[in-house]
């Protein structure tokens, strides 16, 4: 009989843990040794017999506090020299706590250019297999100091989602600087409640939360929700709880009902579309009717020139591009099948006209099925 909820979380033997920025800094955004410290042995504790995966923020923060600045810079160069000289403070206070129970870590840092080339994805993925195979504690942040678009988009809630999509964990506790998710933000109502658990994310669910209240973090709430809807599509249970309360990891993997769970769907998602509907960054929008966006969604079909209203910006077959309905809203992400010059070209004409129109035809669809992921 197969487990649910807090006891599969218990029961997980392959675990990611992201540690957001707050969890590791005080008040004012100082490294906090000695809750890190704290922190360092419930890892350790979670480490004694199951595989654990890190996911770890608090380079910039490192940074900012060596370098003696009062507060976050503002400036893409400022965040970068800060997570330059950061990162290696923040690995070597890994290496010392897990060395103190003779654990070996591993520095892994990621771009998003690692994950949207998916021959680049499938190699980190075997180099974690290799790493877990050899009971290596990887330790993985996003490579702030060459990454732009990360440090302006991008968050470790989002990072921590897909590795532990591509490990195919079997939970991923985000420790955040609040207890869960609230039915209002709990720092301005005091009436608001503690969800313990969430069987789907819904618009409405979403709503529910706020943007990032920290100088020193970059994700908020509905990046760590929006994490907990995608590794639950593939099977992985999320749980977010309060990084800032010692002990908080260990309730967690003893199935203690603490932070929010965010249950697993009955489907699952295949590792391919979830890599589409996920790890890839769009290119280009493609604008369909009302009937197009009824065929990809309710009949699985693929998307046919016909059903294309417009196309905007500028990229290559077999590039990632949205599917947006009549109202602007995305509601899938696919693999061009054509680049954007020809899909405009043959865009609402029959299938049977691409040849005449281009001079050569690919293939009858626009994004086929097999390349196109419901969102």
């Amino acid at each position: 009989m197969s487990l649910s909820g807090r006891d599969a979380v218990r029961a997980a033997r392959r675990v990611v843990v992201k540690i957001g920025t707050n969890a590791l800094t005080n008040a004012t955004g100082r490294f906090n040794r000695a809750h890190f410290e704290a922190l360092s042995e419930d890892l350790l504790w979670a480490a004694r017999d199951r595989e654990l995966v890190v996911v770890s923020s608090g380079a910039v923060a490192l940074g900012m506090e060596r370098l003696g600045l009062p507060t976050r810079p503002k400036d893409i160069p400022g965040k970068q020299a800060c997570a330059a000289v950061g990162q290696s403070r923040l690995m070597q206070a890994y290496e010392e706590a897990f060395g103190r129970a003779d654990r070996r870590v591993a520095q892994v840092l990621l771009t998003h250019g690692d994950v949207q080339d998916r021959r680049r994805y499938l190699n980190v993925k075997h180099a974690l297999e290799r790493l877990l195979e050899a009971h290596v504690v990887p330790i993985i942040n996003e490579n702030d100091t060459v990454s732009v678009d990360e440090l302006k988009f991008g968050d470790n809630d989002t990072l921590a989602g897909l590795v532990a999509g591509g490990v195919e964990a079997d939970a991923l506790i985000v420790l955040s600087d609040v207890e869960g998710l609230y039915t209002a933000d709990p720092r301005k109502s005091p009436d608001a409640q503690l969800l313990t658990q969430v069987d789907s994310v819904t618009p409405e669910l979403l709503a529910l939360a706020g943007g990032s209240g920290s100088q020193v973090g970059t994700g908020g709430m509905a990046t760590k929700i929006r994490a907990a809807a995608r590794v639950t599509e593939l099977g992985v249970r999320c749980v977010i709880t309060s990084g800032a309360v010692p002990g908080r990891l260990r309730a967690v993997l003893s199935g203690e009902s603490v932070g929010t769970l965010f249950e697993t769907p009955g489907s699952r998602r295949s590792a391919r579309m979830a890599w589409i509907a996920h790890a890839l960054k769009s290119k280009g929008r493609v604008f369909v009717d009302a009937g197009a966006r009824m065929a990809v969604v309710t009949a699985k079909r693929s998307l046919l020139p016909s059903g294309i209203r417009s196309v905007e910006g500028e990229f290559g077959r077999g590039d990632p591009v949205d599917l947006l309905d009549e109202r602007g809203e995305v509601f899938a992400r696919g693999l061009s099948a054509y680049d954007a010059g020809d899909l405009r070209r043959i865009a609402g004409l029959k299938s049977t006209d691409i040849e005449s129109v281009l001079g050569y035809r690919y293939i009858d669809e626009a994004v086929h099925r097999d390349d196109l992921a419901v969102l």
